[in-house]
């Protein structure tokens, strides 16, 4: 895989623009060009710059160096210089008395590179996904003959487990630890199941895996059946996504034909076989219980745990379960080694994240960045910044079950130690990025409607917590509510929380949580002045005669 070693950024805020960075920019990728530089150099922009007189800047990472004023007539220099002879531009360095503020902070990502590094998306979108020749000739299967060919199953789990790799959708377990669970559990028959089951509302990245490159998923489960002593695989896939389905089909078929699924693969005594299962619409089933449950032809709804799939699972058999985004690093991982993984993303956090942007920016979209990149970064560099006239008020983050962040937080870097210590979660990687003109009362009331709805009902602290907390806040919506209602609202999540058999019932009290935590002057105004700071909800309080 070609990684990207450094990134440009250049800002491009109005008065960087009255100054000539839109020129600069264009200098600066003819540049890249004239040196062959283009595909080993991201260049981006920035546009909330505070006002300086050493604009337009570049910002060259990892180094972090800034530069600034930089002409446009200087670009084939500065390229020259620091890019391909590897060395400062002294005469342009920005004074270190102008390295302070929003500029400083750029500079503190010294030794990090921001550039969108593709290893779960490395081949989605660049070979045909129902052409299997096409696959191998980009490495794939090559990792599924290396392990089979070369390393016993303790060693395939020990690369995986040094390569800090956390599941990626949401909880953030360490995989291979869960595969030496599984292969740790007594037992002969044991499974693998890949949850596609994307039902996440904005979350549509593991559709783009699915429908772009399906032949990573079948090796990576191949790879995984290998190292927990299994010989059969489910993949339980959303009902909606028809077309994924149609290629996974096709492409366990083209695997069979060629030998990398079925009986003594690659002429060894391993054999793995991989079935498809089709969910019919429940969000519950996102749950890995609920999707074992449901793969058994039972009603979707959760299992006590423990015992945990590791060691009871499909048909009581021990089973791991990890889902597409998890899986798609995996063949990477055996190819190049624990320690190229952790050359992306932090310490705590190794890797790559797909994130999946929408709300009140300039680019909708997937991108793949290195964990521990920042929501500022994110909504500047690949969102292209928020839409004009539009200021960051918020972010939700994994769909309905995320946090919601204020926009204090969004230079806390987004990997799973800095959130957990910021007091919010990653989540599946929906972005939801929303401004000013969203009412906080009206996005929690939206989010506890579609809980309600699709909460299973086996139990009472999820059933009731999802009912009773949607009415609360419908009221106060309407300015009906009351401040005892918060006390209220805080008593049913405590409970939900604690009693609730799923992560359904416990997660569905967070945005509840991250309302009352960031927002609750805005929910209090609802109630007390009986008006919707932001004019969204429609004010129907009875009023005193």
């Amino acid at each position: 895989m070609k990684t990207k070693r450094a990134m440009m950024l250049v800002s491009t805020d109005p008065e960087s623009m009255r100054l000539g960075a839109s020129e600069l920019l264009e200098n600066l990728k003819e540049a890249l060009e004239a040196y062959q530089l283009q595909d080993e150099v991201d260049i981006a922009e920035i546009s909330d710059i505070e006002r300086t007189n050493i604009l337009p800047i570049v910002v060259v990472y990892p180094e972090a160096t800034v530069y600034g004023p930089v002409k446009p007539g200087d670009a084939r220099y500065l390229v020259e210089e620091h890019l391909y002879k590897g060395r400062v531009a002294e005469d342009l360095l920005a004074p270190p008395k102008q390295l302070t503020g929003q500029i400083g902070s750029l500079r503190a990502h010294k030794g990090y590179n921001p550039s969108e590094q593709r290893i779960v998306l490395e081949r989605a979108g660049r070979i045909d996904p129902e052409n299997i020749e096409d696959a191998i000739a980009h490495n794939g299967y090559e990792a599924l003959g290396k392990v089979l060919s070369e390393m016993p199953p303790e060693q395939v789990i020990d690369v995986v487990e040094k390569s800090g790799l956390q599941g990626r959708g949401g909880a953030g377990f360490l995989t291979g630890r869960k595969w030496k669970f599984v292969r740790a559990a007594k037992g002969e028959k044991k499974y693998v199941i890949c949850n596609a089951d994307e039902s996440e509302p904005g979350t549509f990245k593991d559709r783009i895996v699915l429908e772009g490159d399906p032949h990573v998923i079948l090796e990576a489960m191949a790879i995984a059946g290998y190292a927990v002593g299994a010989d059969e695989g489910y993949i339980y896939i959303r009902g909606e996504y028809g077309h994924a389905y149609r290629r996974l089909q096709h492409a366990i078929e083209q695997a069979e034909e060629f030998g990398f699924l079925g009986k003594n693969i690659f002429n060894t005594n391993f054999n793995f076989h991989i079935h498809l299962h089709a969910g019919a619409g429940a969000y519950v089933c996102g749950e890995e219980t609920a999707l074992i449950e449901s793969i058994e032809g039972k009603r979707g709804e959760p299992r006590p745990r423990p015992p945990y799939p590791v060691t009871r699972g499909l048909w009581n058999k021990p089973t791991t379960v990890n889902n597409v985004e998890t899986l798609a690093n995996i063949p990477a991982i055996l190819r190049n080694g624990a320690e190229w993984y952790r050359s992306f993303g932090t310490p705590s956090s190794p890797g790559t994240k797909v994130y999946t942007i929408m709300g009140n920016v300039n680019f909708s979209g997937v991108i793949e960045v290195p964990m521990g990149i920042t929501l500022r970064e994110v909504i500047n560099i690949y969102a292209k910044g928020m839409k004009p006239g539009s200021v960051l008020k918020l972010a939700q983050t994994g769909g309905s079950s995320g946090s919601i962040i204020p926009s204090s937080l969004r230079d806390v870097p987004m990997d799973f130690e800095s959130f957990r210590k910021a007091g919010v979660s990653l989540g599946s990687g929906a972005l939801l990025i929303c401004d000013q003109h969203t009412c906080i009362v009206d996005l929690v009331k939206v989010l506890l409607q579609f809980f309600r709805f699709e909460s299973c009902g086996k139990c009472t602290p999820c059933r009731v917590g999802t009912q009773r907390s949607y009415e609360i806040m419908d009221r106060i919506s309407k300015g009906q509510g009351k401040l005892e209602d918060l006390d209220t609202l805080q008593n049913l999540i405590s409970e939900m929380e604690r009693a609730s058999n799923c992560g359904l019932g416990q997660t569905a009290t967070v945005p509840i949580r991250d309302m009352l935590k960031h927002f609750r002057t805005e929910v209090e105004a609802h109630i007390q002045l009986g008006s919707c700071p932001t004019g969204v909800c429609e004010m129907m309080a009875i009023m005193e005669s």
